[in-house]
C-alpha cells in the first residue's frame, strides 16, 4: 500500500503548527507520507472555508481527518493505517467518542465501503455505550442494503462472539439486513444461553420473516 499524502493547514500566528509541519516533513522524507501539502490559511482563507476547518492546526491523511496537535509518534501511526480498514475503524471510533457522529456519517454516505469499518466496533467490547450506540446508527442507516448485506458473514461471525452483548447486537443488525441468508447464524441464537441474545434474535428472524 503506497503512502498516504498529507494536507496541512496552519496559520502564521499557531503556536503548534510549527511542531506539526516539522513532524509531517520528517515522515515525507522517511516515507511514511507520500505528499505533503502545506496552506497557511491567513493567506488563503477560501481553503480553510471550502473545508469547514475553523483553527489549526489541521490535518487530513488519507482518509482521516485529525484537528489540533498531534505528537509525531501520533502522526506516524496514523500515517501507517490511514488508508486500512482498521485505520478507518479507529478513526470512526474517535469520532463517535468525540460526539462526532455527523461527520462519521457524511463519510459512510460518500463512501458505503467504509461501512465495514464499523465491524470492528461491535466487536469492541471495551468501546463505550456511546461509541457503540453511535456505530449502531450508523448500521442502521443502511438497514435492507446491498452495503449491509455484503457484511452478513462478518456479521454471522460476531453472532458466534464470547461476549453476550456482540452476540445481542449482532443479531440485531442480521435482522436489519432483511436477507433469508442471516436465518442460519440467527437460528444458531435461539438456543443462546443469553436471554437478550435468544430474543433479539427472535425478533430479527420475524422481522426478515415479515
Amino acid at each position: 500500500m503506497p503512502a498516504p499524502d498529507a494536507l496541512l493547514l496552519i496559520s502564521t500566528h499557531c503556536p503548534h503548527c510549527p511542531a506539526m509541519l516539522t513532524a509531517l516533513a520528517d515522515l515525507v522524507k522517511q516515507g511514511t507520507v507520500g505528499r505533503l501539502e502545506v496552506v497557511n490559511l491567513e493567506q488563503r482563507p477560501e481553503v480553510g472555508q471550502t473545508l469547514g476547518v475553523r483553527s489549526v492546526p489541521w490535518l487530513r491523511i488519507g482518509g482521516v481527518e485529525l484537528a489540533g496537535v498531534r505528537s509525531k509518534a501520533e502522526l506516524a501511526d496514523w500515517a501507517a493505517k490511514a488508508d486500512s480498514e482498521a485505520g478507518m475503524a479507529d478513526y470512526f471510533h474517535l469520532l463517535l467518542k468525540e460526539g462526532q457522529l455527523p461527520r462519521a456519517q457524511a463519510l459512510i454516505e460518500a463512501d458505503p465501503t467504509l461501512l465495514a469499518a464499523v465491524l470492528p466496533i461491535v466487536g469492541n467490547v471495551d468501546a463505550s455505550l456511546n461509541v457503540r450506540l453511535g456505530a449502531g446508527v450508523l448500521l442502521e442507516n443502511f438497514a435492507g442494503s446491498d452495503t449491509l448485506r455484503a457484511l452478513l458473514p462478518r456479521l454471522g461471525e460476531l453472532s458466534q462472539h464470547a461476549d453476550a452483548r456482540v452476540r445481542a447486537d449482532a443479531c440485531h443488525y442480521l435482522g436489519l439486513t432483511g436477507d433469508a441468508q442471516a436465518k442460519s447464524w440467527l437460528d444458531a441464537r435461539l438456543g443462546d444461553d443469553d436471554a437478550d441474545v435468544r430474543e433479539i434474535a427472535t425478533e430479527s428472524l420475524q422481522e426478515i420473516a415479515g
